[in-house]
């Protein structure tokens, strides 16, 4: 497999400083490249303590504890060996431990010169994970141009195909009330948070073949709603609806659509867009009474991911640490139960029952 760490820009604004975020990029995956796999598991405390950022999108290096971007002792298995994977938003969060996961899973990249620093730090790892010369392209996805321009230089670079495709970046602000954002504001989250998502599959798919897989990350926010956290919530109940009408348009070529909408997970945004407080109470009204790590969502992308014929397309998993709700719990549950008991597609089962 050949993984993409793509780092999304966000595009420029009085709340952002553009000189930092390149370096909170760096130590991030510094931090990333540094941590041995397979050590021992820290006990995860209840909640983090009482912690704020002054910009976003966040620094992950500034994260007290910082989060965990893979599961200790991760058994890998080649699922994804020989595919050429695009993910944005890879620099941290849940896009960086994607991009670890599907290392782990036999990845192999291809150098960038913008962000050889970034780079250099990652290739520590690379002997553990398999693999080699991961490829990052600095882009502002907010415009189509960038869009087109990124998923050109990376079919390019490998053969003129991409296999996988994860859409997963976005930015969040606190705001009490409904009249606190602006146009500009609903603007600048909609070409952050799904304009990217649209333009970014409208070039990938013409590189893509019959068994290709693309999966948008979205947010159980889209389901249950947050009442200060308007316009992000908006887009991504936006993202959900795309991803299940694209999973139709796709499904005669062959390609999957699915989505993953975590619920409460320790990246670098939350303690920029909440106070110290409300980041020390973070995840404490889930089940296991703490936010999940971004280690414990990577995998699902990995299943999505593979080529088992049973993953399904328009299937959108909703993790909240231990409480699992989906609108189709089939889509999610039949690939496992497959995978241990043997059994055959829902479609090739519906065959067989028809010829006896």
């Amino acid at each position: 497999m050949r993984a993409l760490l793509l780092f999304h820009q966000l595009p420029r604004s009085p709340h952002l400083r553009p000189a930092s975020r390149g370096a909170a990029a760096t130590r991030a995956l510094a931090f990333f490249a540094a941590r041995p796999l397979g050590s021992r598991a820290r006990a995860r405390p209840s909640s983090p303590p009482p912690q704020q950022q002054g910009s976003q999108p966040g620094k992950e290096h500034a994260m007290d504890p910082r989060p965990e971007a893979i599961v200790q002792n991760y058994k890998s298995a080649e699922k994804l060996k020989g595919k050429v994977a695009l993910v944005t938003g890879g620099d941290s969060g849940i896009g960086r431990a994607v991009c670890l996961c599907f290392a782990l899973e036999g990845a192999t990249g291809h150098e960038d010169r913008d962000a050889k620093e970034t780079l250099q730090a990652l290739r520590g790892i690379r002997s553990r994970t398999g693999a080699r010369d991961p490829m990052a392209v600095p882009a502002d996805l907010g415009y189509e141009e960038n869009c087109r321009r990124v998923v050109e230089e990376v079919a390019g670079a490998y053969g003129g195909r991409i296999d996988v495709l994860v859409n997963n970046a976005a930015e969040q602000y606190e705001r009490p009330s409904l009249t606190e954002v602006t146009e500009a504001d609903l603007d600048r989250f909609f070409r952050t948070n799904i304009f990217f998502y649209f333009l970014v599959i409208k070039h990938a798919v013409r590189h893509m073949a019959e068994g290709g897989s693309i999966i948008n990350s979205s947010s159980v926010n889209a389901y249950k709603g947050n009442k200060t956290l308007l316009d992000y919530t908006a887009t991504k109940g936006a993202i959900v609806a795309f991803t299940r009408a694209l999973a139709l348009q796709l499904a005669e070529k062959g390609i999957r659509v699915n989505g993953v909408a975590p619920g409460p997970v320790r990246t670098p945004p939350i303690p920029a867009s909440f106070g110290e407080e409300k980041v020390g109470q973070f995840g404490s009204e889930v089940p296991m009474k703490r936010a999940g790590q971004t280690a414990e969502v990577a995998p699902s992308y990995v299943c999505l991911s593979s080529s088992c014929k049973a993953v399904p397309s328009a299937g959108l998993i909703l993790e909240t640490m231990h409480q699992l709700f989906m609108p189709n719990p089939a889509c999610f549950f039949f690939p496992v139960l497959s995978h241990l008991f043997g059994l055959p597609p829902p479609n090739e089962r519906q065959k067989s029952h028809r010829s006896e």
